[in-house]
């Protein structure tokens, strides 16, 4: 069983400091949810409100269509993993699982019963009489998930749990994660300041910015039409050109830059806004010769190897960086530092966004 998750206009301050700021998100039963936004946006405490260890200042959270105002941790059908995990390290593993079916009171052969099982739908299985200090960090991380499912939550409450990982692990547990939360149809709530993990897990991703949703989407959106200038930079890299939106026409603005005049897609809500112009690295082709439009001179500075991808990272005439990625697949030509080119894109591939209300 799994329950759906709905904030209404939640607010919750410190004092004077509001570090969520009228958040309003539904979120299905059985649905992979990530919270992304840098330190201090609020993701946290978002985290820590429907889990009951922080009263909102303002607004409601209800679990399963249930207002939760009042209810205790203890008294809300979810389960929270904390970024240390909080194992007990003097405790077998199967202890450890069991250790919420014996604060209710469940006999010894239930609990270990249970644990067996549970190990074995993390994939564990044979590890119930080791200790903490023999397993390694990712095996650790599904006994956390392993304890939080034995009390049959139907919310699973994740903060930051990949991040002391290395590279490989923190890979390799996301696909742990998505295929344990597929396989049980828990509703997962996961906060991360990872853009890659949000990305790679999520059915949608609600991204923030000083404590307030800034988009909703499923991954795909997110990365290809971000709402807003935070949006874009936050989750993946950008080229953007200052300048001033002129003429619209076809869903297209002109956008007159110190590197010349330029055409991008127009968000629909922007006519009239200040707005940047931003066009992704993948999406900006290098040339010997100038393309038909959105077209701007620059000189190679450096080329950086990166595995699967190359950047070309060169400058304009105004001293303006623009980055290139080319694909390391052999079918790429790779410029020599000092190389004078044209940098081009798409205006389907670029779009002018606003930026970020700055909260006083």
């Amino acid at each position: 069983m799994s329950a759906g998750i709905d904030l209404q206009d939640v607010v919750c301050d410190f004092g004077s400091f509001r570090a969520v700021d009228h958040a309003n998100v539904s979120i299905r039963p059985g649905e992979f949810f990530s919270f992304l936004g840098p330190s201090g946006c609020g993701k946290t405490t978002i985290l820590r409100m429907i889990s009951g260890f922080i009263d909102p200042t303002a607004g409601t959270i209800r679990i399963g269509g249930t207002d939760v105002k009042g209810k205790r941790p203890n008294q809300r059908p979810t389960a929270l993993i904390f970024q240390n995990l909080a194992l007990f390290p003097l405790m077998p593993i199967w202890e450890n699982i069991a250790f919420g079916l014996e604060m209710r009171g469940v006999d010894k052969a239930t609990r270990r019963a249970k644990a067996e099982e549970l190990l074995k739908l993390v994939d564990l299985p044979g590890a119930a009489d080791k200790m903490v200090s023999q397993l390694s960090g990712g095996q650790k991380q599904r006994v956390a998930i392993a304890r939080a499912l034995a009390v049959e939550p139907k919310v699973m409450l994740l903060d930051e749990p990949l991040s002391a990982l290395d590279l490989k692990l923190r890979q390799h547990m996301r696909a742990e994660l998505r295929t344990i939360q597929k396989r049980t149809g828990v509703t997962f709530i996961y906060i991360t300041h990872d853009q890659g993990e949000a990305l790679a897990m999520s059915d949608r991703v609600g991204v923030m910015s000083q404590g307030r949703i800034q988009q909703i989407a499923d991954p795909r959106d997110i990365y290809n039409n971000p709402a807003n200038g935070f949006v874009a930079s936050f989750v993946g890299e950008n080229n953007i050109f200052e300048g001033t939106a002129g003429a619209a026409s076809g869903g297209h603005a002109a956008f007159d830059t110190p590197e010349g005049r330029l055409r991008a897609r127009q968000v629909a809500g922007t006519e009239g806004k200040p707005v940047r112009l931003y066009v992704r690295p993948e999406h900006t082709i290098l040339s010997a010769t100038p393309a038909a439009e959105n077209s701007v001179p620059v000189t190679v500075e450096e080329v950086a190897f990166e595995g699967a991808f190359i950047s070309v990272h060169g400058r304009t005439a105004t001293g303006k960086p623009i980055t290139a990625e080319l694909r390391n697949d052999g079918s790429a030509t790779v410029p020599e530092k000092g190389a004078a080119l044209h940098a081009s894109f798409d205006p389907a591939r670029a779009a002018l966004l606003p930026d970020v209300d700055v909260r006083h």
